[in-house]
């Protein structure tokens, strides 16, 4: 793989680092700044937004700027956005720094992965852009971690100074290494974008993967409470294990790529929601064994987050047919349907918490998966009937 790669990849990993660390931190926040743990979690919330609204719009916005002086001006942004949020005097400027910093993480995983495409062939593809993934995977194993640690040892302002210095890490390496002469289409025309919001093929891949990887945050969201209350783990074990699930993360994004590579996007994604639906079910099964629900861990978060490459490249592919000349705004909105799962995932997952107990988490998440499988079964059918032979998306 490309050096550029890597450039991008170490990106990922401070722009993921961001996004999942406050979860954290919210206790030390809420103290701090002396408002409620609800308000405090509007900095998740607000964050979330600010992927969802920015990955479409200003990839759309910008789709006329050189590629590598588009991914410089967000890492960039995100870096003023940390910045910001390090000296925020109060409550509503760091809501407002979070919903920039937001923005910029948005467009910046939808260009990351159309750089990442071209910088290989057309064969490595999916493997390119689970390299660009995993920097957000180790994110949840290392940064959210030692960033949370920090902001309870020296403040959380001193966590987003700490993201800051990652933050431009990231753009030396990619000022460096990644190249001025990418492949750069023209600025997206409103007939194309708009071919984007109708096409059924792309509305259903945006609808699978809000269904299939969001379904998976219902569980993982009440991981932790799941693992003490129910199971009897200590909170020094819940780490541990937490960490476990992390690595399977690293390994089933890379896995996950290269199995669409080999296989193709559909068959590949049968086979993740398959699995990843049977290990959900089996974790509520075991929930009160601790040797069982370990082994069962240590395999989750393979499946939970090996349907991310598959899933953007699936995207890329189809947009190349349907819209050759708007697929950042494809792949941002993709990025942006990701985002929207894990709000749903986590909301609906509370409501099931609250009504049915945290052991009913893991069941409504495998029944969501589920449905995500008969999704994309759908999909494969209608690119058959759509590609005309085609092999891109045909199973």
């Amino acid at each position: 793989m490309p050096l550029a790669l890597w450039a991008l990849t170490i990106s990922a990993f401070a722009v993921g680092t961001t996004e999942f660390v406050i979860v954290g931190l919210i206790p030390t926040i809420a103290a701090d700044l002396d408002v409620s743990l609800p308000s405090a979690g509007l900095l998740v919330s607000l964050y979330a937004l600010g992927v969802t609204i920015g990955a479409p719009v200003l990839t759309a916005l910008t789709g006329g700027m050189p590629r590598k002086t588009l991914l410089l001006s967000l890492l960039l942004l995100f870096i003023a956005g940390n910045g910001f949020a390090a000296f925020a005097p109060g409550y509503g400027s760091l809501i407002s720094a979070r919903f920039i910093t937001g923005l910029a993480h948005g467009v910046f995983f939808a260009i990351a992965s159309t750089i990442a495409t071209n910088l290989v062939s057309r064969d490595k593809e999916s493997s390119a852009i689970a390299l660009v993934f995993l920097g957000l995977t180790v994110a949840l194993v290392t940064g959210v971690p030692l960033g949370t640690w920090i902001g309870q040892t020296w403040g959380w302002q001193a966590t987003f100074l700490g993201v800051v210095a990652l933050g431009l890490i990231g753009l030396v390496a990619s000022a460096l290494l990644v190249p001025t002469d990418l492949r750069q289409g023209s600025a997206p025309r409103l007939r194309d974008q708009a071919r984007v919001l109708v096409s059924p093929r792309l509305l259903l891949v945006y609808l699978i993967t809000a269904v299939g990887y969001g379904g998976n945050f219902i569980a993982f969201t009440y991981l932790a409470p799941m693992l003490t209350d129910v199971t009897g783990f200590g909170t020094g074990a819940v780490s541990l294990i937490i960490l476990l699930y992390g690595a399977s993360v690293a390994v089933g994004n890379i896995v996950g790529g290269k199995l669409a590579d080999r296989m193709g996007a559909v068959p590949a994604l049968t086979v993740i929601f398959v699995g990843l639906s049977a290990v959900l079910l089996a974790l509520g099964l075991v929930l009160s064994s601790p040797i069982a629900t370990i082994a069962v861990i240590a395999v989750w978060g393979g499946f939970a987050f090996a349907n991310v490459p598959p899933l953007q490249v699936y995207v890329v592919q189809i947009a190349r047919e349907v819209a050759p000349d708007a697929v950042d705004v494809a792949s941002g909105l993709n990025i942006g349907a990701f985002n929207l799962g894990i709000a749903l995932g986590a909301w609906s997952g509370g409501l099931i918490v609250e009504t049915m107990g945290l052991a009913a988490a893991p069941y409504a998440g495998a029944l969501v998966v589920a449905a995500g499988i008969v999704l994309t079964r759908l999909s494969g059918r209608l690119d058959k009937s759509t590609a005309s032979g085609r092999p891109f998306a045909a199973e």
